[in-house]
């Protein structure tokens, strides 16, 4: 998994860096912001079906927690998301 994990890290940062490198700060951080705030919501998703596939189990506790962590995520990427396409002129 280790070498399969550096190679899914170096693909994020290859796509991250694509997706950014030939625009302005405005842009960059606009979309920097739609990139963080639809992998946290994915992430939620993930995890709070993770949770509830695991409910009453040993493994219930770390996936709950996961959950709760995302969905603040969730919450404090919208408001990046919203504050940078206020930045471009976009309502959203």
């Amino acid at each position: 998994m280790a070498e399969r994990e550096r190679e899914i890290k170096a693909r994020i940062d290859q796509v991250r860096g694509e997706l950014l490198s030939d625009l302005g700060p405005e842009d960059a951080a606009y979309v920097a912001a739609v990139l963080t705030n639809r992998a946290a919501t994915e992430l939620h998703k993930r995890a709070r079906a993770g949770a509830s596939e695991r409910r009453g189990t040993e493994r219930w506790g770390v996936w709950a927690g996961l959950q709760n962590a995302s969905r603040g995520l969730v919450l404090q990427s919208s408001t990046c998301r919203d504050s940078a396409a206020a930045l471009v002129g976009r309502k959203r």
